[in-house]
């Protein structure tokens, strides 16, 4: 089953049937906002609104641990992430599509694991998206002609404010690609809870480096929002009939990420714990008691 975490504008699909929205509870507290879900070309499908309806929770408040729990209670196996970033390289021109495959995280202020005292695990994040569903979101915009890259290193600052010029020459340096403020630890949840994960980073503009960042107008950037959106709800349509049928996905490696990651001997896991984790780990915590 696909879900799409982004903004509200993505969900507004030519074809959705059956639409409605659900109310999922999570023991690690409050989604975002209440999970839409939907067939899509006889497909189930599932959106939620990262930033709330209305855009009302900041990227340091998202409760990102309640997201991808509540997705995964509900059946979802595949995230496509949409999200609007920055530009750190003159080539990734407002409007480019970046199928993003790396991270540099940076932020500071938020819970990035489901994991913790009691019950503790370490997944590789070596590789941090799933190369398949990113060949499938890269294959289904070039058929539908929306200009995008595939691959690229995508730095998660904390915010709210945006970068200064010393920060953004800094991140230009590390060879980062685009800059956003949402994407960790949503990627690092989404591989703990065994769910494939692969991130379409939209530009909007050039981050504080470029010579006419000053020059950029609301009204410039409102217009290449509103076009992303567009483009964007033209991807998920298409690459959904891609992801719900290939046959390859049961067998993906992002799917037994937990298979060896549990350290915790059995006889010591917190019982709390257990029942905490029944979504995200059920899979291996029944498969060792």
């Amino acid at each position: 089953m696909l879900g799409v975490i982004g903004g509200s504008g993505v969900y507004d699909i030519e074809g959705l049937e059956d639409a409605r929205w659900i109310r999922t509870d999570s023991p690690f507290g409050e989604p975002s906002d209440e999970v839409l879900l939907a067939s899509l070309a006889g497909n189930p499908i599932a959106f939620l609104p990262r930033h709330g309806r209305g855009h009302r929770i900041s990227p340091s408040d998202i409760n990102y641990r309640a997201n991808i729990d509540a997705l995964k209670r509900l059946g979802v196996t595949d995230i496509v992430s949409v999200s609007a970033v920055g530009s750190l390289r003159e080539d990734l021109a407002p409007g480019t599509f970046v199928i993003v495959d790396q991270f540099i995280d940076r932020t500071f202020a938020r819970e990035k694991s489901f994991f913790g005292s009691g019950l503790v695990a370490h997944v590789s994040m070596a590789h941090p998206v799933c190369s398949r569903l990113g060949r499938h979101l890269h294959e289904a915009a070039t058929r539908i002609g929306i200009r995008a890259v595939q691959g690229g290193t995508y730095l998660v600052m904390e915010g709210m404010q945006f970068s200064t010029l010393a920060e953004s020459a800094l991140y230009r340096s590390w060879q980062c690609d685009v800059i956003g403020m949402t994407n960790m630890p949503e990627a690092k949840l989404a591989r703990e809870a065994e769910m494939c994960y692969a991130s379409v980073a939209m530009v909007t503009d050039y981050d504080c480096w470029h010579p006419d960042h000053d020059n950029v107008t609301v009204d410039a950037i409102v217009k290449v929002l509103l076009a992303n959106a567009d483009r964007a709800r033209s991807l998920v349509r298409e690459v959904s009939v891609q992801v719900s049928g290939d046959e390859a996905a049961s067998g993906c490696a992002c799917r037994s990420a937990l298979q060896y990651a549990i350290l915790t001997a059995p006889e010591a896991r917190d019982p709390a714990m257990i029942k905490k984790l029944s979504a995200v780990a059920g899979r291996v915590l029944k498969s060792s008691s």
